[in-house]
């Protein structure tokens, strides 16, 4: 995976986060301060989650935008984000990997299955969740090339 798409500053670990709309505000907001996205993306993140749950299984969420929201992504990268005690998205879906997408184009689909490959391994996402550095999440990424 690109360096551009997926660098520290775009990773935070062991969050605490209360609710699943704080999950997704904290990802956008990642994703907006590191200026892939305007800060319109975000509500566009909370749209998408109201259409359908991000919530992927074995503990994995991945936020990202509707379609309306492409207009506010400046550039391809993601955001990832730990919560060990997990988040509740709603009927009982606990999340404890949050991983905040913003594409260009269709290039988010290349990233989704990127990311569908790494999470796809339930010790990939144990892996994650539990690293203790930033590094540890770039070197999981960078496995899937």
């Amino acid at each position: 995976m690109s360096t551009n798409i997926l660098k520290k500053e775009n990773i935070e670990l062991n969050k605490s986060l209360a609710t699943k709309e704080e999950a997704i505000r904290y990802v956008g907001g990642i994703l907006n301060e590191q200026g892939y996205v305007d800060e319109a993306y975000i509500e566009e993140m909370l749209k998408r989650e109201e259409i359908t749950s991000t919530f992927m299984g074995n503990f994995v969420a991945i936020p990202h935008g509707t379609e309306d929201a492409k207009k506010s992504v400046n550039e391809t990268g993601i955001s990832v984000v730990t919560v060990p005690e997990g988040v509740d998205f709603g009927d009982g879906n606990i999340v404890k990997l949050l991983i905040g997408i913003a594409g260009k184009g269709n290039e988010h689909l290349e990233i989704l299955s990127q990311i569908a490959i790494v999470c796809s391994e339930e010790e990939n996402v144990e892996k994650l969740i539990e690293a203790e550095t930033k590094e540890e999440v770039l070197q999981t990424f960078s496995e899937v090339e």
